[in-house]
């Protein structure tokens, strides 16, 4: 609830800051002069619409989702000791962060990843790839779903999807602003909406949406660390530094969706800006430091 009020007053307090500036700067008048009578509170709704549905649409299918494209295998009744340890560890760290024991996987992979998905804290699921259980030892396992179960518990699946949605609405906006700019202005469209306003607002819309993921994988990064931390506090210090270690010598992961790869354990190696995970270097050395 807390998070769903920070996002309405976030969006109401950028929307005044956007109705200011407009005014400051002349731009509702000079659009109005040239025809372009946008109603900004109506775009900006619009907008909110647009993007926050397809964020949790997203948030709402990721479970069932990543069952089928990742064929996970759900364990309601452990099989063998494997699993009897992975459902009594999951249970004993969910119990201490305060949430219901998420639905526990494992999905035939030799990569070694681990992530956690869900529509909230008390509907999660937590995977683990069969070459995770092979590689890592019982202590090393033990904090990386620690690190999962955090993920859980600090709620950063929604946290995740309403900036998803913000982000996801000011593109929306500011392209469809700028659609109407090029359309009247440089085309010199009288009336309606011509093409150049769809060809524009697409190619604005591809252009924000590559700074919005700088944003939001910036995020994502930073929550790595605080789910590092709370897999620290879950399974010990060093058993989650030794996980960490454990990590830097696998070879890099084959990529997941988008809607989990924030939530697995180790990210893909990219352009710094648009990784989801800091360098497991840097995670290792905050951790020693903290």
């Amino acid at each position: 609830m807390t998070r769903i009020l920070l996002f309405l007053l976030t969006n109401a307090a950028i929307l005044l800051v956007i109705s200011i500036t407009f005014s400051l700067l002349g731009l509702q008048g000079m659009l109005d002069q040239q025809g372009i009578n946008i109603h900004y509170p109506s775009l900006l709704i619009i907008s909110a619409i647009i993007g926050m549905s397809g964020s949790f649409i997203s948030l709402m299918l990721s479970k069932s989702m990543a069952k089928k494209t990742m064929g996970l295998q759900i364990i309601t009744s452990p099989n063998n000791a494997t699993e009897k340890w992975l459902y009594q560890t999951i249970s004993k760290q969910s119990q201490q962060v305060g949430i219901d024991n998420p639905e526990i996987a494992i999905f035939n992979s030799d990569d070694v990843n681990a992530f956690a998905t869900g529509m909230s804290k008390n509907n999660a699921l937590v995977a683990v790839s069969t070459g995770l259980l092979t590689t890592l030892n019982r202590d090393e396992t033990e904090a990386v779903l620690g690190h999962e179960i955090s993920h859980i518990a600090n709620g950063d699946m929604v946290t995740m999807t309403l900036l998803q949605g913000i982000v996801n609405t000011f593109v929306f906006f500011f392209a469809s602003v700028i659609g109407h700019l090029v359309d009247r202005i440089v085309f010199k469209t009288e009336r309606g909406l011509g093409p150049a306003y769809y060809v524009t607002q697409i190619i604005a819309q591809i252009a924000l949406s590559i700074l919005a993921t700088m944003i939001v994988m910036w995020f994502s990064r930073h929550r790595e660390f605080k789910a590092d931390a709370g897999g620290a506090q879950l399974a010990g210090q060093q058993k989650m530094i030794n996980a960490l270690k454990a990590l830097q010598k696998t070879s890099e992961p084959k990529a997941m969706p988008n809607e989990l790869a924030a939530f697995g354990i180790k990210g893909r190696y990219m352009n710094p800006l648009f990784q989801s995970h800091p360098p497991l270097a840097e995670r290792i050395s905050t951790l020693i430091n903290a």
